[in-house]
Formats: structure tokens, sequence, C-alpha cells
């Protein structure tokens, strides 16, 4: 009996004993450990990537797609009528101001011209035979008005008579390529007085037109220079020549044209070509693409590390896009901007700033 009661008192021992050490042991342990984590959870904040901004000024480009457009277009039309018995230019031919583009025979023109000629002479005649008989007393001074109002009145008759010959001669107006030819030799043309003879282009210079935004017409001055970038992979170099003052009904568009030089004619007419201009320049930051970010309130801009090591928000106004770097205004000078991590952290946070380049080298 003194053996199982030994035994008893034992086995309620040890059961105190296990149900005291869960109020003792775990709780001195738990204390421990929370007290060595602690500091460590503490100093452990988020790693970011920064780089060191500086504002610059920055030539802003405007690129726009447009065509070309040839200087001058002119439709050649008879001022009277006749037969064409002369085509001097065939389609594509370069002509120079003046030259002959058609002639448009009909003889009672040219008779007219030999009356007003015979005329013209009579009347001449007439006047230095009774000039002498005048001055003598012989005829009274009245006739020598009469005689020269007579020749003059001749004089205008001629003149009336080779105006309307020299209008069977086409001629063209300026230099420039014939783009087309509408009429062929001995075709008659008696009834068709204003007809179509031929259509001329002007390619030198060649224009560059494009449409232009209202809100990106600011900065696009006259005179300015200009790159033009033909469909065809060919650039060439030029400068405004007209703004609109006036916006299209239908587009709301600005007509803007840059003069470019083509004296060798190889800028065709009508062909696609990309337009970009330098506009005035605006202190801006470059950054790259990826540190764009969004706010909370739906603005684009970037986050940066302040004083303290806390993150805040940037709102940017992009002024030129690049293929992997953007130039943005509204960072002010010197200023520390994520550019890794940035979609991680929030206004407020405190992080630990590294540079970019410091980063890179410890990744590797």
């Amino acid at each position: 009996m003194k053996a199982s009661r030994i035994t008893a008192l034992g086995l309620v021992a040890a059961a105190g004993l296990w149900i005291a050490s869960g109020h003792l042991l775990p709780r001195e342990s738990a204390e421990s450990h929370a007290a060595i984590r602690t500091p460590e959870a503490s100093k452990k904040l988020f790693r970011v990537a920064v780089i060191e901004t500086g504002a610059v000024p920055h030539s802003r480009k405007l690129t726009i797609s447009g065509r070309t457009e040839a200087d001058r277009h002119a439709t050649v039309f008879a001022r009277t009528g006749g037969v064409v018995t002369e085509l001097k230019v065939k389609r594509g031919m370069a002509v120079k101001e003046g030259d002959v583009i058609a002639v448009l025979s009909d003889d009672a023109r040219a008779a007219q011209v030999a009356q007003g000629e015979s005329l013209v002479t009579e009347r001449r005649t007439e006047l230095e035979a009774k000039r002498k008989l005048i001055a003598t007393g012989a005829l009274p001074k009245l006739d020598l008005v009469n005689l020269e109002a007579a020749l003059k009145a001749a004089e205008a008759s001629l003149g009336v008579a080779e105006a309307e010959r020299d209008r069977g001669v086409v001629l063209a107006p300026w230099s420039g390529v014939v783009q087309e030819v509408l009429v062929e030799v001995g075709e008659a043309a008696f009834s068709f007085q204003g007809r179509e003879i031929a259509k001329i282009v002007a390619l030198d210079p060649m224009l560059a037109v494009v449409e232009v935004a209202e809100r990106k017409l600011a900065g696009i001055k006259v005179g300015d220079p200009a790159k033009v970038r033909l469909v065809t992979g060919e650039t060439a170099a030029g400068r405004i020549r007209f703004v609109a003052k006036t916006a299209s009904q239908s587009t709301r568009t600005y007509r803007v044209e840059i003069e470019l030089p083509n004296k060798d004619g190889a800028i065709p007419d009508g062909i696609t070509a990309e337009v970009s201009v330098q506009l005035a320049q605006v202190a801006a930051t470059r950054v790259p693409r990826s540190a764009l970010t969004i706010s909370s309130n739906g603005d684009i801009g970037v986050r940066s590390v302040e004083a303290g090591g806390r993150v805040g928000f940037i709102p940017v106004s992009v002024v030129e896009d690049e293929q992997s770097q953007m130039w943005v205004a509204g960072i002010p000078d010197r200023a520390r901007v994520i550019v890794r991590g940035q979609d991680f952290v929030r206004e407020g946070q405190e992080v630990e700033a590294i540079e970019a380049e410091e980063l890179t080298a410890t990744m590797k």
C-alpha cells in the first residue's frame, strides 16, 4: 500500500509540474524571441532604386504626318478659237516661263493684222503729205487734228488685231512640268474659247503640308526650320512658310506649309511625308519610361524619396516621348526619383533608397 501511495503521489506531482511548465516556460521563451525579432523587423525597410535628376532646357519636337503638295497648279486655256497647228509639249516635259505650249491658227486673224497694217500706212502717208500744206496755209489747221486722230485710230485697230493674233499662241505662265496635255494637233477649237489645253505643276519649291491640332499650334512660327521624312525613306530640310490663322471647319485643325527646295524634281507631288518641327525650349527632366506611374488620384507622375526616406509623388507633364526615355516637366532639380520598386510603395512610406547603379551591381 505504501508503494502504491508513493506512486500516486509521484504521478500527481509530475502532472502538476507539467501543467505549471505551460505557464512559465513558453511565456519566457516567447518574450525572449520577441525581444530578439523586434529590433530586426524595425530595421528592415523596403529597398528601392533611385536616380538624382536635373532639369535642363529641352527643345520639344512635334512630329505630324502629312503629304507633299506642288507649290502651284495651273490649267492653261485657249484664249481664242482656231485649229491646233502645233503642239510643242508632251506630258512630263519641263517648261520655262514664256515657252510655247501650242499654236492655234486662224487665217482671219492674220488677214485682220494685214488690213490694220495697210490702214496705218495709209493714214501715216496722208498725214505726212498734208502736213506741209497745212504748214503753208493751203489747208486749215483743223485738218491736222483730224489726220492725227485718224492715224491713232488706225494704230489702235492694228494693236487689237495683233493682240487677237497673239492669243493664238499659248504660252507657259511659269516654269514647271507638264502634267497633262488635253488637245491634239489638227483639233479644231473655233467654238471652244476657254478650252483646256494643258495642265502644269510647279515642283520647285515643293511643299509639305500638315494639319496641326489647336493644342499643338503654340510654338510653330513662320521661318522656323523643319525636317521632312518621305515614305520612300528620303529626308529633306525646309522652313515653315505658312501657318493658317483660321481652323478647318470640319477637322478644327490648322494648315501648316513647309517649303522644301526641289530643283531636280526628286520629291513628287502628293506623297506621304512625316514632318518634325522643333518647338520652343522648356525646362524638362529625362527619366526612364518605366519610372512613370499613376497616383491614387489618377495623376501621372513619378514617385520620389524625400527627406527622411519617405516616399512622395510628383505629378508631371510629358514633353517628349522617346523609345526608352521620356522628357517630362514638373520635377524639381536634384530630386531623387524612384526608378525601381515605385509600384510597390505608397506615399508616406519609409523606404531604403539605393542609387540605381549600386543596386544593379549588387544584383550581379
